[in-house]
């Protein structure tokens, strides 16, 4: 296969876009992303397309980012895998340039949640699987489905509710001086513990919040990457790995095997370790799937994240500093534009212009978890060709 670099990104601010469609915002993230391409490239150039969005009220998808960004001339293909769309749209176009199928394409990600209802955006979901048709008319929704898990590693290993409100003031603190970030307040660890309860164990302050945005990527072969960029930043490995759906069929509600398997793939794609990582993006749609998800990245033992979250290695001037951008949990999460923007953070982050810089960053990793825990995405980036 062909290596393949991203060659520029935008995105759009997260936060409560009321006044704007998806059709706003998706040209707002195509235009930053076209202008931040080193050399330039033309819309006429890039051969395809692969966007990643859940749901939308403005109708059919692929034609809405046609439409709106003047590409009416390339193939242009929906990708919808929960909360893991945005890497996996970034998994798809990659396998589209390294087949030789295309020199370049397009990745975007896209979501307006803010002024969906919960209620009609799951029961579309439940329409379409018996498992969620079963599980939401009880409740089992996303805080509920994540809190099942994350009860129970409360229960098995040493982490409290204290090392959850540690993620949350962690990622708020890194959210500040991002300007593309939703929640750029910093909270304490009283706030956190003192917050009105969503679903046990997770206060307000544990949930990520509901938000619209967009955002964007450029890939390019590298027999081409040179007309565009001479600051390229290598897709190193990409993984997409899956779970049991109902949670009576889980074996462990301790971790999530779908990210583990990820992992093990983009690693192993990369020619990586965990221990080669300078800088991650780590799906944190509540505090405590942070704390699991270092475990099943490899990033610490079995039932030892807490220790991260003491030691504070995980925040910016730690030895693996984890959601530079403010993550899920304060930058905000339109699910199809997650994965996308975590990408978009990353490529800053290896090209030394990131809001929130980590010193010396040559690798970085983006990760999504997504459905009731049933897929993960992960991919590895790097300043490096190999």
């Amino acid at each position: 296969m062909r290596r393949v670099a991203i060659v520029g990104a935008g995105m759009t601010p997260f936060g409560e876009h009321f006044g704007l469609g998806i059709k706003d915002l998706l040209p707002m993230a195509f235009a930053e992303c076209i202008a931040n391409v080193d050399k330039g490239i033309a819309p006429a150039e890039i051969q395809a397309a692969w966007f990643g969005e859940l749901s939308t009220t403005d109708g059919f998808p692929s034609g809405i980012l046609a439409d709106s960004c003047g590409l009416l001339d390339i193939p242009i293909t929906r990708v919808e895998n929960a909360c893991a769309t945005g890497n996996d749209a970034v998994r798809n176009a990659l396998f589209g340039i390294a087949s030789g199928a295309f020199d370049t394409a397009l990745v975007m990600g896209a979501d307006k949640v803010r002024e969906s209802a919960s209620k009609d955006t799951f029961w579309e979901w439940a329409g379409m699987t018996r498992d969620m048709a079963w599980d939401y008319p009880l409740g089992l929704i996303a805080p509920a489905n994540f809190a099942l898990h994350v009860s129970r590693y409360l229960h098995e290993s040493p982490a409290t509710r204290e090392h959850m409100a540690m993620v949350a003031v962690k990622n708020h603190r890194h959210a500040v001086p991002n300007p593309k970030a939703q929640l750029r307040q910093e909270i304490t660890i009283e706030q956190v513990l003192n917050a009105p309860m969503v679903v046990e164990p997770f206060g307000l302050y544990d949930c990520t919040p509901q938000s619209d945005g967009a955002a964007a990527l450029v890939l390019a072969a590298e027999d081409v990457v040179d007309r565009y960029t001479d600051r390229p930043v290598w897709i190193r490995g990409v993984g997409l790995g899956v779970d049991r759906v109902m949670h009576q069929h889980k074996a462990d509600m301790t971790t999530f095997p779908a990210t583990v398997r990820a992992a093990k793939a983009a690693y192993a794609m990369a020619g990586l370790t965990p221990g080669d990582i300078d800088v991650a993006e780590v799906h944190d749609c509540f505090t405590g799937v942070e704390l699991i998800s270092y475990e099943d990245l490899g990033f610490t033992d079995r039932f030892g994240a807490y220790k991260l979250m003491e030691s504070g290695a995980t925040t910016i001037g730690g030895s693996l500093p984890v959601n530079p951008s403010g993550g899920l949990k304060a930058k905000g999460h339109p699910p199809g534009a997650t994965g996308v923007a975590q990408c978009f953070e990353i490529f800053e982050q290896l090209r030394g212009s990131a809001a929130n810089q980590v010193d010396g960053a040559r690798i970085g990793l983006a990760h999504n978890i997504g459905g009731p825990t049933a897929v993960s995405a992960v991919t590895v980036l790097g300043r490096d060709r190999a």
